[in-house]
C-alpha cells in the first residue's frame, strides 16, 4: 500500500479503538448501574431482591383484549362467562374500560374500616362478609361518619363508599375491578384518621393503643399480599389525612401513594408532592348556596376565627392577632368547634370579603375550604402549604397568597387587602362560585366533586407509578431462571 494510504488509515484505526474502548467501559459500568432514585426503598441488596424485584409478567397490568371483571355493590364479581363490555352495557353498569382509573380494593376485615364506626355484618350474613350493603336495595343506609372535627379528615370513608358503589350508574372516575391484575391502582380501605381520633390512646390494662395495634396488623397484612409484592407497594393508595394518623406504619409503607392533608409532619423521604396526593379537608362551614352577596353586601373586610395561640409554624397567628385586632372592618377572634363554632364561623365568612388562612400547627387547615365554599376570598399565609389538584386548578385566580415574612410587616397586609378593587374581588368571587363543587364530599359522589377530583388526581399519577414499577423490575431475574 502506498505511504499516503497508510497515513489515512492510522487515524481511522485509532478512532475505532477509541469507540470500542468506550463501548466496553459503558457495558462494564452498566452491570453496576442502578436508577438514581425511583422513590422505592432499597435499604440492602437482600431486601431489594425480595421487596422491589417485580417479575416481568407481574409488572404489566394492562388488560389488552381480555374482558375486565368488575364488582357490584355487594362485592360480587360480574359473570365471567359473558363479555365485560356487553355485560356492563346490558346491565346499566359502569364499564371499567371507560373509567379514568381502575381500582382493586382489598376485602380487608371490617376492623380496619366500617368496624371503626360500630358496624358489623348482620347475623344472617354469610361467611366472609366485610362490607355493608350499599345497593339501592340495601336494608339500611351506610354507617354514618361521626360529626364534629372528626369529619374534616373523613376522606377514606368517602373514597371507600364510592368504590363500593362504583359499578352502578352514574359512572364516576374510578371503577372497582375484581382482579388486581386489571387494576391501575390498589386501594387500602383503612380509616386511619378515625382510628387515630378514637383509639390513639391505650386503654388500661392495654399497653398498646388499638390504633397502633391496627397499624402493625396493617403492615403485616399488606406486605403478605401478592399485590404488594408485585409492585413493592408503589401502586397502593393509603389515606392518612389526619397529620398524626398512620404514625407507626408510614415508614414501613412509604412506597405507597399517600393521600394527605399536607407534608408538615412527614419526612421528605417518606412523603412528597412527587409521589403523594393532597386532598381537601371536608369543610365544616355550610356551602353558600345561591350566593348573591357581592362586594357591597359583605361588611367585614377581613375575617379570622379560630385558635390563636399555636406551636411550631403557627406562632404567626399570635403576631397577626395583635397587629390586626383593632383595625377597622377586621374581625379577628378566638373560636373553636364548641359553642356552635362552625355555625358562627359560617355566618362570619358569608358576610366577609376576605378570609385569613394562616398556618397553624401544620401548614394546612379546613379553614381554607370553609372560606372557599363561603365564597370568601382566601388570604393564604402559609409558606409550606400544598393544595389539592393544583396541577389543574389555579388558586391564584380566587385566592391571595402572602409570604409570612411580608404578612408580619406593620401595615403590609392591610395595604394589600385594601388595595384590591371591587372589580378584582368580584372576579375572584365569581371564580369561587365555579370551583366550590370540587371541595364537596358526598355519597353518591357527583361529577367533579371532591371524591371524583381525588380519583382523577390519582389517575394522573398512574403513568409515573408504572414507570417506577417497570424501572424497579429491570434487574429482576425471577422470570429468566436466575437465582
Amino acid at each position: 500500500m502506498a505511504p499516503r494510504g497508510r497515513t489515512l488509515l492510522l487515524p481511522l484505526a485509532a478512532a475505532t479503538v477509541l469507540v470500542a474502548s468506550t463501548i466496553f467501559l459503558f457495558a462494564a459500568a452498566g452491570a453496576r448501574w442502578r436508577p438514581a432514585d425511583t422513590s422505592l426503598p432499597v435499604p440492602t441488596d437482600a431486601e431489594a431482591s425480595s421487596f422491589l424485584a417485580v417479575p416481568a409478567s407481574a409488572a404489566s397490568n394492562t388488560s389488552g383484549g381480555k374482558d375486565l371483571s368488575f364488582l357490584d355493590e355487594n362485592g360480587r364479581p360480574d359473570d365471567p362467562t359473558t363479555s365485560g363490555a356487553s355485560s356492563a352495557a346490558g346491565s346499566g353498569r359502569c364499564d371499567p374500560r371507560d373509567a379514568a382509573v381502575r381500582v382493586f380494593m382489598y376485602d380487608m376485615p371490617s376492623e380496619f374500616h366500617f368496624g371503626l364506626l360500630g358496624w358489623a355484618p348482620p347475623p344472617h350474613a354469610g361467611e366472609g362478609v366485610v362490607w355493608p350493603d350499599v345497593s339501592t336495595n340495601g336494608a339500611a343506609p351506610p354507617p354514618r361518619y361521626p360529626g364534629g372535627l372528626n369529619q374534616q379528615h373523613s376522606v377514606a370513608y368517602w373514597l371507600t363508599l364510592d368504590l363500593l358503589s362504583s359499578s352502578a350508574a352514574p359512572c364516576g372516575a374510578a371503577v372497582r375491578v375484581a382482579d388486581s391484575r386489571d387494576a391501575d391502582l390498589v386501594f387500602v380501605p383503612f380509616f386511619a384518621s378515625l382510628s387515630y381520633n378514637r383509639h390513639s390512646r391505650a386503654v388500661p390494662p392495654e399497653r398498646v393503643s388499638r390504633d397502633r395495634a391496627l397499624q402493625e396488623k396493617l403492615v403485616r397484612y399488606l406486605t403478605a399480599q401478592q399485590e404488594w409484592k408485585r409492585s413493592g407497594g408503589a401502586d397502593h393508595v393509603i389515606v392518612a389525612h389526619h397529620p398524626n394518623s398512620l404514625l407507626h406504619a408510614r415508614a414501613a409503607l412509604f412506597p405507597a401513594v399517600f393521600v394527605l392533608s399536607d407534608f408538615g409532619r412527614y419526612h421528605p423521604r417518606v412523603a412528597s408532592l412527587e409521589k403523594d396526593v393532597i386532598a381537601p379537608y371536608k369543610h365544616m362551614a355550610k356551602t353558600f348556596v345561591n350566593d348573591s352577596a357581592g362586594f357591597d353586601d359583605r361588611p367585614t373586610l377581613l375575617y379570622f376565627r379560630g385558635a390563636i395561640y399555636r406551636k411550631e409554624g403557627g406562632s404567626i397567628r399570635q403576631e397577626l392577632y395583635y397587629m390586626l385586632k383593632d383595625e377597622k372592618d377586621v374581625y379577628f377572634s378566638f373560636g373553636s368547634v364548641q359553642d356552635h363554632g362552625a355555625s358562627k364561623a359560617s355566618q362570619g365568612m358569608h358576610s366577609s370579603k376576605f378570609c385569613l388562612n394562616i398556618a397553624g400547627d401544620t401548614p394546612s387547615s379546613n379553614r381554607l375550604f370553609d372560606a372557599i365554599v363561603s365564597h370568601c376570598v382566601p388570604v393564604i399565609i402559609s409558606d409550606d402549604i400544598e393544595l389539592p389538584y393544583e396541577d389543574v386548578l389555579d388558586y391564584s385566580k380566587f385566592s391571595i397568597f402572602v409570604h409570612s415574612s411580608d404578612a408580619v410587616k406593620k401595615g403590609y397586609l392591610m395595604r394589600l387587602i385594601s388595595g384590591i378593587s371591587k372589580q378584582q374581588w368580584t372576579r375572584m368571587w365569581k371564580r369561587l362560585k365555579e370551583v366550590d363543587k370540587h371541595f364537596e364530599y358526598q355519597y353518591p359522589s357527583q361529577k367533579d366533586d371532591a371524591v371524583q377530583m381525588i380519583w382523577q388526581t390519582l389517575a394522573r399519577r398512574v403513568p409515573t407509578i408504572r414507570l417506577k414499577v417497570h424501572r424497579s423490575s429491570r434487574f429482576s431475574r425471577s422470570d429468566r431462571g436466575g437465582k
